[in-house]
């Protein structure tokens, strides 16, 4: 029996756009590959991240567009099936082999196979043609089929509903409308007679954790006999077992006695198990297939609390409660095939390393590519899965419910290997759009069949297709029919997860009050802060000599496409922090700390409800988001270019194994309810530990206050020597008035308090609390601000005699890489941040809040 062999098509591409000759066809840039790719790397269209160039291209993605490929006849073999596998066609597609159609396609996110055993020259060569229809237009041909569904969105615009492509492509408030095609995944041709169709693996681990059934199943297609299953860890042996296909079907089950189990990041380690299928016949291999595994028992815990209504909402992996503190991902760039697996690297090690145990996967993306996954399974960084459907009312006819669940059974399949994803959603915010445009959705309507029949009929896709497909396929992993999702409706913050756009969007609180917008698991919150100012050059045509370098620009605003942005900004901008809009770094910087502000605030706050059993009363925070698919001012935390913003530091401290955290809380008491004179103010802090670690701790807490306007130390004291913090658990301190040196509450105004942890005499923690809106802070310039490489040149020594507020470091050389940024200084101290990279010639510049007044 021939063995299965596997040839790339991956050579010989050519394109042209459709209504052009056969004379005009050219070389694709790469392969797999998108439109945009190959007529840039030929100079037909300018640059759609520079400038306003988005502008320019827009005609592309109303063309249709040719692909086509040739390549040899193997070697032919009476018996063996040919066929050609189509990872991922982009989006409307029909399919030419040697003149004959085998295929049409219509989304983005399934793979296709076609016998063309009887379509293949028996010599010399074969050629593939695939013609790319224009989505956009096709999307608007979708909603004239059907006049009476509900059409309506958030973002992009109506036509992109009934179109599975990446929703992304019809523009975001964050992205460019950039409407892709073309091959953007492999293409092979397959010859077998036989091969493992679908290998996966039933994991159940043991409540006591000391054994694990692991039971293997191989799909088979052709007349092949037996499976030879191993099991193994690394380079030790492992367990082997042979069994017989029934109905094309093997099953082997593994009983692994004390298994080395997979762990989130510092809570143990991430070892993979291999499952390995090997195909017989007879004696002879024929096919092999395997997978990565991880041995984990993983729980949503969803269960009364004391003291609070609703329920909790929190993932335990392997017996151990985890506080989510994380980041939503969106695709890394429009362009998904010029994404490398080390890009996709280095942007879970930028995860890893700021302290963070999961990323969600946002529904208007893609079904991710697998070096993003295989990244969160060896760094141990958790997943939330959304099902790509996001802020819209999509229809729900026949055929679009059967690409749906086709779409969901092939990548449920393709992904469920991996121990990252713990939880699958059935989309963004889908349910809270049918609220709020008042869609007549009855949550008590348990009847599918009415559902297809409501405004809303898209509920039928996310409460009885994608959990039957998850029911069927990964019954042991979580299926939460959207994000957000819970309760008695999709923001009530007892049940589920909640999306906390009071800031910045809705009723734009101050971020000061995140403690009152906490929800049992808050899985999008977020605010806005300009790039990189190295980013923002790399986008405009002139680079440091563009006039319209400077933050009102059209060509600034233009990368932002937030509603509304420049109001938004500004308000919270003018809220906290005296700012500039000249020079354009000093205000890059001030948008950056104020981004930093907000988001540390919403992770100290809501961590401090982390407080241990029966009182989780939030269980994690996922910042919207961590990184952009363009150079573009927006909400990451983390610029297209992996540059970290000041947030991302400010979140890595939140997130640290130990941390301090603090608020302030005024109150007043009247002498009676009509005076407006006699009324006493009080003052007081709040502060409280976090201790994410295993192991109980007992530390020592040291409170320290200046003033702000002279810099003098005005208290000083160990508040609570040897307070004992229980493992995982955020535990309540002290409650005391400001301390100042008199009882002037002007001065409580100007006092800057910070609480250290010490144990054994080594502090194991910080935070500097700050009299806040920070605008009438009168901050003293430091006339002896140091920022020195030490003498090993892995560390930079940060003083000053005065209170400084977000001490900045920064360099030009991209190679030079922080631990930690945006310090609060204090007199008294030095402290000290991590570098790396470091040249002989490297210098430093520092910037600090009101630096230019």
């Amino acid at each position: 029996m021939l063995t299965r062999t596997i040839i790339p098509i991956n050579q010989n591409w050519q394109f042209k756009q459709a209504d052009e000759d056969d004379g005009s066809y050219l070389t694709v840039s790469q392969f797999p590959t998108h439109i945009h790719l190959d007529l840039l790397h030929h100079k037909l269209i300018p640059d759609p991240y520079i400038g306003q160039n988005e502008n320019e291209v827009q005609w592309v993605g109303e063309t249709a567009w040719v692909y086509k490929a040739t390549f040899s006849s193997p070697e032919s073999n009476g018996k063996a099936k040919a066929v050609l596998a189509f990872d991922g066609l982009d989006t409307f597609s029909t399919v030419v082999l040697n003149v004959k159609r085998i295929l049409e396609t219509d989304n983005m996110f399934v793979s296709e196979r076609v016998d063309v055993s009887d379509v293949l020259r028996k010599t010399g060569d074969n050629e593939l043609v695939i013609t790319f229809d224009a989505a956009y237009l096709r999307g608007w041909k979708e909603v004239e089929k059907h006049p009476d569904h509900k059409w309506g969105c958030w973002n992009g615009d109506i036509s992109r509903l009934g179109v599975r492509k990446s929703q992304y492509h019809w523009g975001w408030d964050w992205g460019p409308e950039l409407m892709t095609c073309g091959p953007w995944r492999p293409v092979h041709l397959e010859l077998y007679e036989s091969r493992v169709a679908d290998l996966h693996a039933e994991i159940d681990v043991e409540s006591s954790l000391k054994s694990a059934r692991v039971v293997a199943h191989a799909v088979v297609e052709g007349t092949a006999s037996h499976v030879r299953f191993n099991i193994s860890l690394g380079n030790k042996s492992g367990s082997s077992e042979t069994v017989n296909i029934e109905n094309g079907e093997a099953v082997a089950t593994f009983k692994v006695q004390n298994p080395e189990l997979w762990y989130p990041i510092r809570y143990g380690s991430q070892p993979l198990y291999t499952i390995k299928a090997t195909l017989l016949n007879e004696s002879a291999e024929v096919d092999s297939s395997s997978r990565r595994i991880g041995l984990r028992k993983v729980e949503l815990i969803q269960r009364p609390l004391l003291d609070q209504p609703g329920t909790t909402f929190f993932f335990q992996v392997n017996n151990i409660p985890i506080f989510c503190g994380g980041s939503n991902w969106i695709p890394a760039d429009n362009f998904i095939p010029r994404i490398s697996k080390e890009r996709y690297y280095d942007w879970v090690k930028m995860v890893a390393n700021g302290n963070q145990f999961m990323l969600r996967v946002w529904g208007g993306g893609i079904y991710e590519e697998e070096p993003l996954y295989d990244a969160c399974d060896e760094l141990g960084i958790l997943v939330w899965q959304d099902f790509m459907f996001g802020c819209g009312n999509y229809p729900a006819h026949t055929n679009f419910l059967k690409s749906v669940e086709r779409e969901a059974r092939q990548n449920v399949k393709r992904l469920r290997h991996h121990p990252s994803i713990v939880i699958w959603a059935g989309n963004n915010e889908d349910h809270q759009y049918a609220e709020s445009e008042k869609l007549n959705y009855d949550r008590r309507d348990e009847n599918p069949d009415n559902w297809l029949h409501s405004d809303f009929p898209a509920r039928y896709i996310y409460e009885k297709v994608l959990p039957d497909v998850c029911k069927e396929l990964i019954p042991s992993t979580y299926y939460h029919p959207g994000s957000p999702w819970g309760g008695k409706n999709t923001t009530d913050p007892t049940v589920g997860d909640i999306h906390q756009w009071n800031v910045w969007h809705g009723s734009k609180e101050k971020y000061q009050n995140f403690d009152k917008l906490v929800g049992r698991f808050v899985s999008e919150f977020g605010m806005e802060a300009f790039p990189s100012i190295k980013t923002i050059e790399s986008y405009l045509p002139k680079g440091k000599n563009d006039p319209e370098r400077f933050a009102q620009s059209a060509t600034v605003d233009f990368h932002n496409k937030a509603a509304g942005h420049e109001r938004r900004l500004a308000l919270y901008l003018v809220e906290n922090i005296r700012y500039a809009p000249d020079p354009l770094e000093y205000y890059i910087y001030c948008t950056q700390l104020m981004q930093a502000e907000c988001i540390s605030s919403a992770y100290r706050l809501w961590k401090r409800e982390w407080r241990g059993p029966g009182r989780e009363y939030c269980g994690g925070a996922l910042v919207w988001q961590i990184n952009d698919c363009w150079p573009v001012t927006s909400w990451a935390i983390c610029d297209y270019y992996l540059r970290p913003k000041h947030a991302y530091y400010t979140v890595k401290r939140e997130m640290a194994p130990i941390s301090v955290g603090m608020t302030r809380r005024e109150y007043t008491h009247a002498k009676d309810k009509y005076t407006r004179v006699h009324i006493e103010r009080e003052i007081k802090i709040e502060v409280w530990g976090s201790n994410l670690n295993l192991e109980d701790l007992t530390a020592d807490c040291v409170v320290k206050a200046w003033d702000v306007e002279t810099g003098r130390e005005t208290y000083s004291h160990t508040v609570s020597a040897r307070h004992f913090f229980p493992a995982n658990a955020s535990t309540e301190i002290l409650s005391m008035n400001v301390p100042v040196a008199n009882k002037n509450v002007g001065e409580k105004g100007r006092t800057v308090i910070a609480a250290y942890l010490y144990q054994e005499g080594k502090q194991i923690a910080r935070y500097v609390n700050w009299p806040e809106p920070l605008k009438y802070l009168h901050l003293q310039k430091p006339k002896h601000l140091r920022a020195e490489l030490c003498t090993a040149r892995n560390a930079i020594e940060l003083s000053a005699e005065v209170p400084v507020k977000g001490v900045a470091v920064e360099c030009d050389d991209d190679r030079v890489k922080f631990d930690d940024n945006l310090i609060d200084l204090v007199p008294g101290e030095i402290v000290s941040i991590g570098v790396k990279g470091v040249g002989k010639d490297t210098k430093f510049t520092t910037q600090y809040l009101n630096m230019l007044n």
